[in-house]
């Protein structure tokens, strides 16, 4: 049996890491670029298309042609590492007559090409999707502290959230990471990535804790502490959590490889999130669980007793409201 609630400074160790290197990330982005994240076209507004020249391209040649339309200087252009011929240019919403002059001068002075992409959102969509994603976050924080803490406890609730907000502070930070380094840009499917990461991650922990509070039952007249009751129910759904997240990570990792541009960084930040869910409902949400009881004195069976009484009172109460009328209504 893997000792994990005594090896618990190791796991807070390796997350506080990789939170703190997101953070500074996230810091100097929020310098340089205005934003703790590279937006994207979703957020900020503007026209994206993405060319497929004949040919590979540089930066260079394509930044020269859109200065000849005036558009060089408010205009990012960026061209696939991979595959040296797709060009993505991005610019403020522009109107399609302009755009037409500008294909015509890149057709003239850097070769043929085919659009792949184009589109044109503006910046009060932009704000409004950006809002929205944020919105739909805090709805769904609140809303699992409230299942949690009446299912469970507020503590059980508290570190599950806590989990969460690791899971999203790591993807987070290392999408800051690669937006400096790689210039990766996040949009609304990051948004929807955080929200199926939370979802995920949230699942495992729920698991975890119901297997907490079975063990609870049948280990309290054993005189056990709270911290053993703990490692034995992480070990004993260990192999379930692991298969569980091992079989969605090899089909995001098909998507990640086959899926082609548009999927390939809402499927990297579906598995980053869901490695991390992993880690954080094992060794995240059940060690920070112990090490609260234990400051607060609750590691002996007399604190077992007492969540459980409160836990029985709640499933009586859930049960009593299913229970058909005895008249038979």
């Amino acid at each position: 049996m893997i000792d994990i609630v005594g090896r618990q400074k190791t796991w807070f160790g390796v997350s506080g890491a990789a939170i703190l290197a997101g953070l500074i990330a996230m810091l100097v982005s929020f310098a340089t670029l205005g934003a703790p994240l590279r937006l994207g076209l979703d957020f900020t507004g503007g026209t994206l298309l993405q060319l497929e020249f004949e040919q590979p391209v540089t930066a260079e040649q394509v930044r020269a042609a859109l200065t000849e339309e005036g558009a060089g200087s408010s205009s990012v252009v960026q061209i696939d590492r991979a595959n040296p011929q797709t060009a993505l240019i991005r610019t403020p919403p522009i109107a399609r007559e302009e755009q037409s002059r500008i294909e015509a001068t890149l057709r003239e002075t850097v070769g043929e090409f085919r659009r792949d992409r184009d589109e044109t959102v503006g910046p009060t969509i932009g704000a409004s999707l950006l809002r929205a994603g944020l919105l739909s976050l805090t709805v769904a924080f609140a809303g699992i502290v409230v299942y949690i803490g009446f299912r469970f406890q507020f503590d059980y609730a508290a570190f599950a959230i806590a989990a969460l907000f690791h899971d999203v502070a790591i993807v987070t930070g290392l999408f800051a990471i690669l937006g400096l380094i790689a210039g990766v840009e996040v949009n609304s499917l990051f948004i929807v990535a955080l929200l199926t990461i939370v979802g995920f991650s949230v699942n495992d922990t729920v698991v975890i804790y119901d297997r907490i509070r079975e063990n609870s039952r049948k280990l309290l007249s054993r005189k056990v502490t709270f911290a053993e009751v703990v490692n034995v129910s992480v070990n004993q759904t260990l192999g379930r959590s692991v298969n569980t997240s091992l079989t969605s990570i090899l089909a995001l990792l098909a998507i990640f490889l086959f899926g082609g541009a548009t999927l390939r960084y809402f499927s990297l930040a579906l598995l980053l999130g869901f490695v991390c869910g992993t880690y954080s409902s094992i060794f995240i949400a059940s060690t920070l669980l112990v090490w609260w009881r234990d400051r607060q004195g609750g590691s002996g069976s007399l604190a077992l007793a007492d969540e459980l009484d409160e836990t029985d009172d709640r499933d009586k109460a859930l049960e009593s409201d299913v229970q058909p009328d005895a008249s038979g209504a």
